[in-house]
């Protein structure tokens, strides 16, 4: 079962999982224009997307599985009237990029970092066909001048992956993190594509550092957040690898560590089905452990 969840959060979804899936989608108003857009059925946690709607564009923050494109296209017909103009992606897995092919089909311009286009290049799952992967790309950051609102698109380097992107819509104060943000759940940190526990907690730190108690996170995971939200799961992230190293300093093995459980403290608060706490733990040991 473990194995299974892993396949559909971070790679294209097998047919024989829709099941599994949302069929549809709530939404969540968080600002005039900017909404959360969240699975509303399903037992697998689906990622979050954002929308930007006005009268010149509508701008999505990416784009969910494979099998959600329909009903996602839906859910944006029913907010903005039409398909999204542009869709931003945050970073590469397969929740947030797979129906990247059929959302171009309605007319979509995929937009990303240059890291993400080239790891679904080289995925035969994910390269699908004309439109699955981003049209536009950036190495740094980008701006999109849209409906009246700056869109500030910056990446974030070796923290979820290595191609992370969060977008800052400044008049609004609203912050779209991506899976930079898992809020209030222990975060999926994907060493194996580049990412880093301790640049995710240097990502989770900048987006701090760019907002104040009035903005609103759109996580990739998770309901809306605030500054405060965001400094609790940073709080936890430094704390629990704190508490790892320490007992690898002590010399202790990885299942030794394990027995240790020493993340106990945020199992009620924090562990949910696909980071358990021992796979948090887990990650933070490898994390550590390696050159």
């Amino acid at each position: 079962m473990k194995k299974l969840a892993l396949l559909l959060m971070v790679v294209a979804p097998l047919a024989s999982a829709q099941d599994w899936m949302a069929t549809s989608f709530d939404h969540t108003e968080v600002s005039p224009g900017i909404y959360l857009l969240t699975g509303a059925d399903g037992q697998l946690p689906v990622g979050t997307t954002g929308l930007l709607v006005g009268d010149e564009y509508v701008v999505l923050i990416d784009d969910s599985f494979a099998p959600l494109g329909p009903a996602l296209l839906e859910k944006i017909e029913e907010l903005a009237g039409r398909p999204a103009d542009f869709i931003v992606n945050t970073h590469a897995h397969g929740d947030h990029t797979g129906s990247n092919q059929f959302q171009a089909e309605q007319g979509s311009i995929i937009v990303a970092h240059d890291n993400l286009r080239s790891r679904m290049e080289n995925d035969p799952e994910q390269n699908t066909g004309p439109g699955a992967l981003p049209v536009i790309t950036f190495s740094d950051e980008m701006t999109f001048h849209v409906n009246g609102i700056e869109a500030y698109v910056f990446h974030i380097a070796t923290a979820h992956t290595d191609g992370d992107a969060a977008i800052l819509f400044r008049e609004p104060n609203v912050i779209a993190a991506g899976d930079l943000l898992f809020r209030g759940l222990f975060p999926f940190i994907d060493l194996d594509s580049g990412g880093s526990v301790d640049g995710y907690i240097s990502g989770m730190q900048k987006l701090i550092d760019m907002s104040d108690n009035e903005t609103k996170f759109l996580s990739g995971h998770g309901p809306v957040g605030t500054r405060a939200d965001v400094q609790q799961d940073l709080d936890m992230l430094v704390y629990a690898e704190a508490s790892v190293k320490a007992l690898i300093d002590k010399g202790m093995s990885e299942e030794e560590i394990i027995a240790a459980n020493p993340l106990a403290v945020y199992h009620d608060d924090y562990n949910w089905g696909f980071i358990t706490t021992e796979k948090m733990t887990r990650t933070l040991f490898r994390s550590l452990t390696t050159d």
